[in-house]
């Protein structure tokens, strides 16, 4: 038979569970001080971290001053045609990256041709009309000797009724007509040089325009307009860049002179427009160093400087501007445009209006 389990006393459990008790109060009255202490530790030492943390942040943002109030600007062009017209032809699209004198799109250019052939005809025509006067007998003389011959014969007639009249051989009609005759010639020779006169003056060549002929000069501009128009039916790219908003230029569409085609983005000229507090200008200098960090990039940092600095805020020159003369003005801190130019290039493409943080580096060191 096996053998039974001990039996244990219920004196010894009740003498073995008192002095189980008697430790743990033991123990506990000694680590009692002890949690005490390290409670007090965590409350002094707290607020000595925080205000250890806040020296440095303090400490960090001296020196330079920051906003992400700010965006990228690049310089924008609107593609216009200088001449009216339908568009046969258009060689660029959204995003297309262009180079300065790139044809954009192309006007119907007929017209305008017929209008340089009706131009090189008036410029023939007077070219025409110059030399014709410059043939003109008014100024051979031919009309002025003829006018002074018959002066001479109607003076010599004249004469010799004038003695017949005082011996009374002619009549007083007779002597009349004589003397009618020479005032007529004498009329004659000077409308023959009022003719060569004006003769003279349609070919003189005016001051603004030495040594051509009026006609033919302003002929001669009008064939230039009409062949200067005819140039501006191909629309070229002024400078390099991209094109945006070019949903207008399709081909069959009626343009209109000075109306807005597309827009040319140049990429290569970009910048940022980072607006400030006017409590954060204090310390800030054009030529100061400048970060910049964009939204769209995580991670990538540019350099730049402070090119200039706004001659006004905002609410300046917004289109409303701010009445603060009524008797519930509340004060509002004002932003002042501030422009940094881009140092370093871009790994990235950069795009207009991407959002950024900026933060100039007051003290002249990057840090």
């Amino acid at each position: 038979m096996a053998e039974a389990d001990p039996v244990i006393p219920m004196d010894d459990l009740k003498n073995s569970s008192s002095a189980a008790v008697e430790t743990d109060d033991a123990l506990a009255e000694s680590t009692a001080p002890r949690r005490k202490w390290q409670r007090i530790a965590l409350m002094a030492l707290l607020p000595l971290l925080l205000l250890i943390g806040g020296g440095i942040y303090y400490l960090s943002l001296q020196g330079k001053v920051s906003t992400d109030n700010a965006y990228l600007q690049q310089d924008k062009v609107s593609i216009s045609a200088e001449v009216g017209g339908r568009i046969v032809a258009v060689n660029a699209d959204d995003g297309d990256s262009v180079k300065a004198g790139d044809v954009l799109f192309q006007i119907d250019p007929a017209p305008y041709q017929l209008q340089v052939q009706q131009a090189k005809a008036a410029l023939a025509a007077a070219q025409a009309n110059v030399t014709a006067l410059a043939n003109d007998s008014a100024l051979s003389g031919a009309d002025s000797s003829a006018a002074r011959e018959q002066i001479a014969f109607a003076q010599s007639t004249l004469e010799r009724q004038q003695a017949l009249w005082k011996r009374g051989f002619t009549t007083k009609a007779d002597f009349d007509a004589a003397r009618h005759d020479v005032a007529q010639a004498q009329e004659n020779l000077r409308a023959a040089q009022a003719r060569a006169a004006a003769a003279r003056a349609k070919l003189a060549t005016g001051a603004a325009v030495p040594g051509e002929n009026p006609q033919v000069a302003a002929a001669r501009a009008q064939l230039a307009t009409a062949e200067l128009n005819l140039a501006r039916t191909t629309v070229r790219a002024p400078n390099s860049g991209r094109i945006a908003e070019a949903s207008r230029a399709e081909v069959g569409q009626q343009v209109i002179s000075g109306l807005p085609v597309m827009t040319l983005v140049d990429s290569d000229d970009s910048y940022l427009v980072a607006n400030y507090k006017e409590t954060d200008l204090a310390d800030m200098k054009v030529g100061q160093p400048a970060e910049i960090r964009l939204d769209a990039y995580p991670g990538l940092k540019l350099k730049g400087h402070v090119y200039s600095i706004g001659a006004g805020t905002g609410s300046e020159f917004s289109v409303l501007p701010a009445q603060n003369a009524t008797g519930n003005w509340v004060k509002v801190t004002q932003r002042v445009p501030v422009r940094i130019a881009i140092d370093t290039k871009s790994p990235r493409m950069l795009i207009a209006g991407l959002s950024s943080e900026v933060t100039v580096f007051t003290d002249g060191k990057t840090h």
